[in-house]
């Protein structure tokens, strides 16, 4: 019996939360979409048209990577982020990469409780990312009040 090996068993994973806990994150994130989209349906044009060069994206919370890339400390965090190549840069309509405005639920989110607060402060970090799109630098964004 010593030398008897036993076949491991693979044990099926349980999913994380309840079921009540997952309808309330999933309404959470529903409803933060929703002002991610009157956000974005209330900018005027010509600049709302930009957006249309640009996916919209609704993570969570910042990779490390990113936080990294931008100078970060891995303990920090942000609301949004553009990555891309700006219109105003020499052949920006001919990049590789699709452009991309991310912007980070749950910082957003634990740092407005307050639910007009919160719109507020999508509509501004959109509005930020998208300058950034539009050739505006944070230096002169700070400048302008929008930093």
């Amino acid at each position: 019996m010593l030398g008897r090996r036993y076949a491991a068993r693979v044990m099926p994973k349980r999913p994380r939360g309840s079921p009540r806990g997952l309808a309330r994150a999933r309404a959470r994130a529903a409803w933060f979409e929703a002002l991610v989209d009157r956000a974005i349906a209330a900018i005027p044009a010509p600049y709302g048209d930009a957006l249309r060069e640009v996916a919209i994206v609704i993570e969570d919370e910042p990779s490390d990577e990113q936080l990294e890339e931008n100078g970060l400390d891995l303990d920090d965090s942000m609301y949004g982020l553009y990555e891309g190549v700006p219109r105003t840069d020499y052949a920006a309509d001919w990049a590789a990469s699709p452009n991309r405005i991310t912007l980070f639920r749950v910082p957003l989110e634990e740092d407005f409780p307050d639910p007009i607060e919160l719109e507020a402060e999508v509509r501004m970090t959109v509005l930020h990312e998208l300058a950034h799109h539009l050739g505006i630098d944070d230096h002169r964004l700070d400048e302008l009040g929008a930093g």
